[in-house]
């Protein structure tokens, strides 16, 4: 199964992806668009800039479509992400997205999991820095998830995940099992 983990910063998503590459047998989890990025060169801006979001954004559709990752695969962020964080700081998402280059990107996963700010996460996760952009962040991505103006990712299926940060393993594991039985 190939799942990307969507989400704001200091939402728990790369505890998840190393909680389903240790659940999931073979899975193994692709590098954030952010670090694959520096790796190559990248400086980026504090805080980062519109165009950091869209180098991100198409370093985000490389992972997921070229060459093509694993069939066990666990992304740390989808193009969603860096298309939401584009919409916190102003731009129409509209816009910025190419939907030819994005369908087919969410077309090889097999569930997009969206983690939200919860009063939870609130509590138990570190401060995260920059609170207002990971405010308005969080917004734009449950809009966007559900909203598609692309129609992008329309045909993949999308779990939210806003209960108890120690349920969430079991909530995707069940998906993915549904999802296989689907």
């Amino acid at each position: 199964m190939r799942v990307g983990i969507s989400g704001t910063h200091g939402t728990g998503k790369t505890t998840l992806v190393e909680a389903l590459c240790a659940h999931l047998p073979g899975h193994v989890a692709a590098d954030e668009p952010y670090y694959l990025l520096e790796e190559e060169g990248y400086e980026f801006q504090f805080p980062p800039s519109p165009e950091d979001y869209r180098a991100l954004l198409t370093r985000s559709v490389r992972s997921l479509c070229s060459p093509p990752a694993p069939s066990g695969t666990i992304f740390d962020r989808t193009p969603l992400d860096y298309l939401a964080y584009l919409a916190a700081t102003g731009a129409d998402p509209a816009e910025e997205g190419d939907a030819a280059l994005l369908r087919p990107a969410f077309a090889s996963l097999d569930l997009l999991v969206v983690t939200v700010i919860t009063p939870e996460t609130e509590r138990v996760m570190p401060a995260a820095e920059l609170p207002g952009l990971r405010s308005r962040m969080n917004d734009a991505l449950l809009e966007l998830a559900y909203d598609d103006p692309l129609n992008a990712w329309e045909d993949t299926p999308v779990l939210e995940l806003s209960g108890p940060l120690d349920g969430r393993l079991g909530t995707v594991l069940a998906a993915l099992e549904q999802t296989r039985h689907g």
